[in-house]
């Protein structure tokens, strides 16, 4: 009888945890993501905001790359353990039209919500995940990387 509970505590711990490798496939098109976002200078109000969103649909220089449909970077609702933003990113394609001109814009007024201009879906991307919460979409948003510096945002693939 032990030995059918530790199997089964081992399973449990084994799923819950590789439910927490990353390891999602998107419908979305994989295209290259090379994005530096200024944190001391243009972007300075962006740093250590909440439920602030930029959006990059045109890179800046010739080395960026936005992605299929464009970035959506999101300044999230938690902190991490100094206090600062933590911060999601995401490619603006929506994940029922998956076409470069069917993305996804922040809704206004809305707490961590994006919305798509073709087929109305709505995703949450409060908590970084990207999950459809309203409309036909079923599949959550193409999530990039993000790593912070003292004055730069890095969004990669």
């Amino acid at each position: 009888m032990a030995n059918w509970r530790n199997i089964i505590l081992i399973g449990l711990f084994s799923s819950f945890f590789g439910a927490c490798n990353d390891n999602y496939i998107s419908s979305v098109p994989t295209t290259m993501v090379s994005l530096k976002i200024d944190l001391s200078g243009k972007y300075n109000t962006f740093k250590n905001s909440t439920n602030e969103f930029l959006v990059f649909d045109k890179p800046f220089y010739d080395a960026d790359r936005v992605g299929f449909a464009g970035i959506l970077v999101y300044s999230g609702i938690n902190f991490d353990d100094n206090g600062n933003s933590i911060y999601y990113a995401f490619d603006m394609a929506c994940t029922h039209e998956i076409k470069q001109d069917a993305k996804v814009f922040p809704v206004e007024g809305k707490y961590g919500e994006v919305k798509c201009t073709k087929c109305g879906s709505v995703y949450d991307v409060s908590l970084g995940f990207g999950n459809p919460i309203f409309g036909p979409s079923k599949e959550k948003l193409r999530k990039y990387k993000v790593t912070v510096t003292e004055t730069s945002l890095f969004v990669y693939q």
